[in-house]
C-alpha cells in the first residue's frame, strides 16, 4: 500500500466564500483558448516533510510569476512555522497572511524585498469561461481531495505530465493545489512533454494542476469531481 503524501489543507470557512466578491470575466481582456505557466523550477516547498501544501502552492504562485520568483524551502517552511500554518492551514488564513506580510526575503539577492498577495476573488470553477479567465489573470489556488490526485502522481511517476481522468466524486478536502493552465489534454501534454494514452481522447478539455513539485494534467470532469473551493489573488504577487 503507496504511504499518503503529505497534505495539509482545511476547509475555508463558509462565511468567507460567502463574504468573498467574486472573479468576473474583463470584456478588455482577449482570453486565449489555450495557455499554460510552467516555472522552470519546482519545489516541494516542505510538502515532503510537513503538511504545509498551503503555504507550498504561495510559493509556487511566486515561481509562476514573470519574472519567476524562487522562494527557497527554506523561506517557505520558516514562514509556515512562524504563522503556524506547517501542519494544516485554511486557504484564506494563508491568503490573509500573505496579503498583510507576505514572504520575508531572506536569501542575499532578494534582502531588501518583500513578495505579498493581492487581493483575492472567488472563482466559480463550475464556469469554464469564468475559470479560464481567472487562471489566464494567475494561478488559481484550489482545495482539493488529494486522494484520486496521489494516486495519478504515483501511476506518472511523481514527474511533469502525470495523468488524471475519470475521477469519482470526492468531497474530503485535504489538500491546496494550483491551476496554472488550461487547454484539451492534448496540447497539454505536449507542452508539458509527454504522450497521452492512446484510450484518452487529446480533444476533451483539461487544466494544468500543480501539486507535490509538478504539474500534472486533470481533465475537466475529474477537477470538478475534487473541487471544494478556488480562488484568484489579483494580482498574484505584490513586490515591496
Amino acid at each position: 500500500m503507496t504511504a499518503q503524501l503529505l497534505r495539509g489543507a482545511i476547509a475555508s470557512p463558509r462565511h468567507k466564500l460567502a463574504a468573498a466578491e467574486p472573479h468576473q470575466i474583463d470584456a478588455a481582456v482577449s482570453v486565449p483558448p489555450q495557455f499554460i505557466r510552467i516555472p522552470k523550477t519546482l519545489h516541494m516547498w516542505g510538502n515532503d516533510t510537513l503538511g504545509d501544501c498551503v503555504t507550498a502552492e504561495e510559493a509556487f504562485a511566486k515561481a509562476a510569476n514573470d519574472p519567476e520568483i524562487d522562494i527557497s524551502t527554506m523561506e517557505v517552511i520558516a514562514w509556515a512555522e512562524a504563522f503556524g500554518f506547517a501542519n494544516g492551514a485554511n486557504l484564506t488564513d494563508v491568503m490573509d497572511k500573505m496579503a498583510s506580510i507576505g514572504f520575508p526575503a531572506l536569501s542575499l539577492s532578494h534582502l531588501s524585498k518583500r513578495y505579498l498577495d493581492g487581493p483575492y476573488n472567488s472563482v466559480n470553477w463550475h464556469d469554464s469561461d469564468i475559470l479560464k479567465s481567472a487562471i489566464y489573470t494567475g494561478p488559481v489556488k484550489i482545495g482539493i481531495a488529494a486522494d484520486q490526485v496521489q494516486t495519478a502522481y504515483t501511476a506518472g511517476n511523481g514527474k511533469n505530465g502525470w495523468l488524471g481522468v475519470d475521477f469519482k466524486p470526492d468531497t474530503n478536502e485535504d489538500h491546496c493545489v494550483s491551476l496554472c493552465g488550461y487547454g484539451s489534454l492534448a496540447w497539454l501534454a505536449n507542452q508539458l512533454g509527454v504522450i497521452l494514452p492512446g484510450a484518452v481522447d487529446g480533444t476533451k478539455p483539461g487544466y494544468g494542476l500543480f501539486t507535490w513539485s509538478t504539474i500534472g494534467i486533470i481533465d475537466e470532469p475529474s477537477m470538478l469531481a475534487i473541487t471544494g473551493e478556488a480562488w484568484l489573488r489579483n494580482p498574484t504577487t505584490i513586490i515591496k
